[in-house]
Order: C-alpha cells, then sequence, then structure tokens
C-alpha cells in the first residue's frame, strides 16, 4: 500500500513536470552555425540567445519561459530542411532565422505547414514573404525585422546611377536567391534611372580563385563593380582585383557588412561602398543591450540586434494576442501594430515585410587607430 502511495506520487510528480516542460516556449534559432557564413550565424544565434535571455530574466512571456534550440544549416538549403523538420519534431512553436533566402524560402513552407511562427533577421528576397504566383497564396506565419532587395536595390540603383552616370557598371552575384536578388532589383532601378550595365557576370561561392572574372571586368574598363553575395566572396573579388592593378570600387548590399569583408580584403577594402540600414548599435533604444554584448566581447553588428529584435517582437505579439497560439500572435503582427524593439519601432504590412525603408549609404574607410570599417555617407 505504502509502495502504491509513493508510486502515485512520484507519478503525479512526473505528470506536474510533463507539464511544465511542456507549456515552456520552445524557440530555435536557424542559421549557418558552421561554413563560410558562419560570422552571421553567430550573429543571429548571439541576438536571439540574449533577447531569451533577457526575457527569461524578466519573467518570461505570459508566465512562460522560453527554451532554445539551435539549427546549424551550414547555409546549404537541404540542411535546411532537415534543421526544419528537427524543430517541427522537437516541439517548437517560433523560429528565429535562417539568414540566407536562398533557404528561409523553402524551409517557410515548412514551418507553415507546421504552424511555426517565422521571423528572419536577414533574408532580403521578396519571394520569401510575397504570395505564390502559381496559387497566390500568402504565408500567414513568415516576417522579418530587415527589409527586402527591392527597398535595397532601389537605393543602391539610384546611388549609382546618380554618382556614376556616364561610368561604366559591372554587376557581379554568387547565383544565390540573396545576391542575384539584390543585383537584378539594384539594375531595375539603375536602369530606370536612365543608366545601363556593361557588364554582367556571376561567380560560384566558395571558390578562391576569381581571376577569370577580374580579367573580364579589367578588358571592360569598368568603373564600379556592384556584387550581390556575401562578405567572403567580395573580399576575394576586391583583393584579386587589386592584384590585377585595378583600383574599380566595389559596391554592395548587406551581406557584406561584416568586419570580416576587411579584414580578407585588407587595404582594397578602403572606398568599398554599401547600403545597409542606420547602425542599430547607434539606436539609443539598444544601448543597454550593447552594453551586455560589449561585457561578453561580442560587437553585435550587422544581424545581431536584427535577431534580438525578433524576439522582442514575438513576445509582444503573444502579449497582445494574450496567447502563445502562433496564428494569434500572426493576426496582431499582420494588424500594423508598432513594436519597440532594439532597432526601432517595427510595424507589418499584410504580407509580413517591415512597413519602413531606411537603407542608406555607407563607404568603408580607415580610421586613425588603422582599423577598416563602414562609415554612413
Amino acid at each position: 500500500m505504502k509502495r502504491s502511495l509513493l508510486s502515485g506520487v512520484a507519478f503525479s510528480a512526473a505528470l506536474a513536470l510533463a507539464s511544465n516542460a511542456s507549456a515552456q516556449v520552445k524557440l530555435g534559432i536557424a542559421g549557418p552555425i558552421t561554413g563560410g557564413s558562419a560570422a552571421f550565424g553567430a550573429q543571429l544565434k548571439m541576438g536571439a540567445e540574449q533577447a531569451v535571455a533577457d526575457i527569461n530574466a524578466a519573467g518570461g512571456v505570459l508566465g512562460q519561459k522560453i527554451s532554445v534550440e539551435v539549427g546549424d544549416d551550414a547555409s546549404d538549403p537541404k540542411q535546411g530542411v532537415s534543421v526544419a523538420n528537427k524543430f517541427v519534431g522537437d516541439g517548437v512553436t517560433w523560429v528565429v532565422g535562417h539568414f540566407n533566402s536562398s533557404i528561409s524560402i523553402p524551409t517557410s513552407a515548412v514551418y507553415m505547414e507546421n504552424g511555426i511562427l517565422q521571423i528572419t533577421p536577414a533574408s532580403t528576397n521578396p519571394g520569401l514573404t510575397n504570395p505564390d504566383p502559381k496559387t497566390g497564396e500568402s504565408k500567414w506565419n513568415v516576417f522579418r525585422t530587415c527589409g527586402r532587395d527591392d527597398q535595397q536595390g532601389a537605393v543602391a540603383g539610384e546611388y549609382i546611377a546618380r554618382n556614376f552616370a556616364g561610368r561604366k557598371i559591372a554587376f557581379v552575384h554568387d547565383k544565390k536567391a540573396y545576391g542575384k536578388g539584390l543585383v537584378d532589383e539594384t539594375k531595375k532601378a539603375m536602369n530606370a534611372a536612365g543608366l545601363q550595365e556593361a557588364l554582367y557576370e556571376t561567380i560560384n561561392p566558395g571558390e578562391k580563385d576569381y581571376s577569370a572574372v577580374v580579367s573580364k571586368l579589367k578588358a571592360a574598363g569598368v568603373d564600379l563593380v556592384y556584387y550581390g553575395g556575401e562578405q567572403t566572396e567580395a573580399g576575394l573579388l576586391v583583393r584579386q582585383m587589386r592584384d590585377q592593378g585595378m583600383q574599380t570600387i566595389l559596391m554592395g548590399g548587406d551581406g557584406i557588412a561584416s568586419e570580416e569583408y576587411a579584414q580578407i580584403a585588407g587595404d582594397g577594402a578602403i572606398g568599398t561602398l554599401m547600403t545597409f540600414p542606420p547602425d542599430p548599435r547607434l539606436n539609443p533604444a539598444a544601448a543597454a543591450v550593447v552594453k551586455e554584448f560589449e561585457a561578453k566581447k561580442f560587437n553585435p553588428e550587422t544581424y545581431t540586434l536584427y535577431a534580438y529584435a525578433a524576439v522582442q517582437v514575438m513576445k509582444q505579439a503573444a502579449e497582445a494576442a494574450k496567447s502563445l497560439d502562433t496564428q494569434a500572435m500572426a493576426k496582431v503582427m499582420h494588424s500594423g501594430m508598432a513594436f519597440h524593439t532594439v532597432v526601432g519601432d517595427i510595424s507589418y504590412d499584410k504580407k509580413g515585410d517591415v512597413t519602413r525603408a531606411d537603407y542608406v549609404v555607407y563607404r568603408w574607410v580607415k580610421g586613425a587607430d588603422g582599423k577598416i570599417t563602414y562609415k554612413q555617407l
């Protein structure tokens, strides 16, 4: 009899523990933790994890703490889908990620089918949030804290047309959804402003030798190379242009907004032009969080604070909906409500895109301390 009673107590305790565990909000952080884009994966991971830690320390969301699971997609779409399916199996309901548009797009279908809310801090391809061109179906579950290629491309294309009129412009991209999308949107805006390109080329990401493309750029005598892709290949491209005696300016988008770009390109990075939103590290709303990262000796550049903001949006959406149900949260997010975040106030349109378009132009310069970094023009 005593044994039975103890077993019953133990069983009740186990049920209570299971109930508490199941009540916990499970958040997945997905990005390139390894591979050539690992620096960006670290930003997503550090940003989202810090937001979770801060929210949990303040009591959590609707009385529940958030647990974190990290998925490494290694910038590979197939691995990204595997990460998404693992999140589904593990009961994840919120996802911050992915980094690459070429991964966010296929994984968004997995998340939508399984009722998972997805906010990407970095994927800018319009196809992620646009309705399906075949079915017209919209994705109720997909949002960004960043902008879109067509917003960024408009700023870049107009800048090029205004400042390089009558000059020779080349476009180069890495064949990925982000790189190609950004190049095409920038070219479209530049063409609309009356300037035509002299060259349009592609490279294979992950390679080390881009001398063949550089030779074409040199032979064409281009004055500006607009590159669509990430920091590693951009740095190599610039370094190899300088090796061939070219002083041609390179311009890129938010994919090169990493200190790694200057580390790879060396002094060749000086003069590079780039589009990116106003530096979120300078936003007064981010001051306390930036200090937290500085205490950890981590520079919260580029997408770190956009990942932090994604978690803030999820928390505020749940509180406004008075529910952890993802469809209820998404309804709040689509309502036009303003969410207060470390990157400023964010509100969404019906597609899940931010309603503000705040890209500006930067130039990479060498400071008095010898460090090469980007400064807003």
